[in-house]
């Protein structure tokens, strides 16, 4: 299994499957799974002739399960890791969730030079908790209640999440798929407690307006507008407004999840706009 070491010593396990000499389409996961939430990509576009890479945030996956660093700068710094050992150059990064926030951070803060596009799929940014200054977002308590649940009962917790808002399964006439709630399961069960309960803060206060505003490559912003997890009005809805070079595409009725649920329809969008 391949391994890069960061500047703290964490082992961040990634996957590079497809021509050395393509164009890197890198993938960023979301909370609490691992790099493997991204198959149906991965295959989709190392078919279609495309270098794919996908990373194991620290503390997730098969990645070191550290102590410290759960939070969106070192997210950023341990991706940037992994894109410097490839030297990974005219790359289009695309984030999930967490991993849109990260996408964010990463293209704003170690990007220069090394991306050509980027996508934020139902993404964090600019900031999920309410505050004066936020008054659409999700009160604190939300996310209280999360480290609650995961303090409690972590395996309970992520097979309530999984069956129910993350994918839409608790939506009438849903067509629940078990393999993909016991796979979002097996994700999150393999990484590390301390790693989901801090990262929990990492998604939910960390202000990625400034970032937003500092990318200058061309960014599509994708979301459902049925998401459950992350409300549109105050994620990508917001998000867009402050890039320079954004696009919005809205889903009507698609959940959190949509790059699993509904690949067939996400997967030919993502290949439009990264040949666009």
């Amino acid at each position: 299994m391949a391994y890069v070491t960061t500047k703290d010593g964490v082992e961040i396990f990634y996957k590079d499957w497809g021509p050395k000499n393509a164009q890197p389409i890198v993938f960023h996961h979301g909370w609490p799974l691992s790099s493997d939430d991204w198959d149906a990509q991965l295959l989709f576009f190392v078919n279609k002739g495309y270098r794919v890479v996908a990373h194991d945030r620290r503390g997730h996956g098969l990645s070191s399960q550290v102590s410290d660093g759960h939070d969106m700068d070192h997210y950023a710094a341990d991706a940037a890791a992994v894109a410097d050992h490839l030297d990974l150059r005219n790359a289009v990064h695309i984030g999930h969730s967490t991993g849109g926030g990260e996408v964010a951070r990463y293209v704003a803060r170690h990007g220069k030079g090394r991306v050509a596009k980027a996508v934020l799929i139902s993404s964090v940014p600019p900031i999920m908790v309410r505050s004066a200054s936020n008054p659409g977002g999700t009160p604190i308590e939300v996310f209280d209640g999360f480290r609650a649940a995961l303090a409690a009962n972590r395996s309970q917790f992520y097979v309530d999440v999984a069956s129910g808002p993350f994918y839409g399964f608790n939506r009438p006439g849903a067509k629940v798929s078990q393999g993909v709630i016991q796979n979002w399961w097996r994700q999150g069960m393999t990484g590390s407690a301390k790693a989901h309960y801090e990262g929990i803060k990492a998604f939910s206060e960390t202000d990625q307006t400034e970032d937003l505003r500092m990318i200058d490559v061309p960014v599509l912003v994708m979301q459902g507008d049925d998401d459950q997890v992350v409300p549109i009005d105050d994620a990508s809805r917001l998000s867009v407004k402050l890039l320079k070079r954004g696009t919005l595409k809205v889903y009507p009725g698609f959940p959190h999840g949509m790059c699993t649920t509904h690949a067939d329809v996400i997967n030919p969008d993502l290949l439009a706009f990264v040949e666009g």
